[in-house]
């Protein structure tokens, strides 16, 4: 059984996430068997597909195409796996080619002050953890060897895939982000359409 301390900081964290409107709504539902504890949220389907796909980038390599709310993985001669995404809203997309700079699992989110300036309800830092609107995973994007802040990540809310609905990021359910993961190499380019 938990102790005080340790449902305070979760239930803290759990606020954190409630907070910003990202955490599924039902989790903010306290689970009724008397633990005092959010359920957890679910890691969501696998949206993955192998299909036929015509590059001359090499294995490896990801394609996003924001128009297809779609990440292609190329795994080999005219061949990817295809993972649905979300995408940046109005006002928020962008292209060009990016590499990844590193990868996390887990990752607390730390909100750039700029997202901080439009919403400044938001926490400095979101910690690490299943209510983290980062998800299980991020692949961090860098151009030039410069953080971009832009991310490939999982999210705690499943339901919120195949939309235009981020501030640049782009977001796969925690299942499709985990497989994707294992996958990615760190240094991998990303082409951004």
């Amino acid at each position: 059984m938990p102790s005080a301390s340790s449902k305070r900081r979760i239930t803290a964290r759990f606020a954190a996430a409630c907070l910003i409107g990202i955490a599924l709504a039902s989790a903010c539902d306290l689970a009724a068997a008397g633990s005092g504890l959010p359920p957890l949220p679910a890691m969501g389907p696998s949206l993955r597909k192998t299909v036929a796909f015509e590059t001359g980038e090499q294995p490896g390599t990801i394609i996003i195409r924001k128009s297809e709310k779609a990440l292609y993985l190329v795994t080999g001669q005219r061949q990817a796996l295809r993972y649905q995404i979300s995408v940046g809203r109005d006002g928020f997309g962008w292209t060009g080619t990016v590499r990844i700079a590193a990868k996390t699992e887990w990752p607390e989110w730390r909100p750039p002050k700029e997202m901080r300036a439009r919403q400044p309800e938001l926490p400095a830092t979101v910690p690490a953890g299943p209510y983290n609107p980062l998800g299980a995973r991020a692949l961090y994007l860098a151009r030039d060897g410069r953080d971009t802040l832009y991310r490939i990540h999982g999210t705690n809310d499943p339901k919120g895939v195949g939309f235009d609905g981020t501030s640049g990021c782009f977001r796969l359910t925690n299942t499709d982000v985990i497989d994707l993961f294992k996958r990615v190499a760190v240094g991998a380019k990303v082409v951004v359409e």
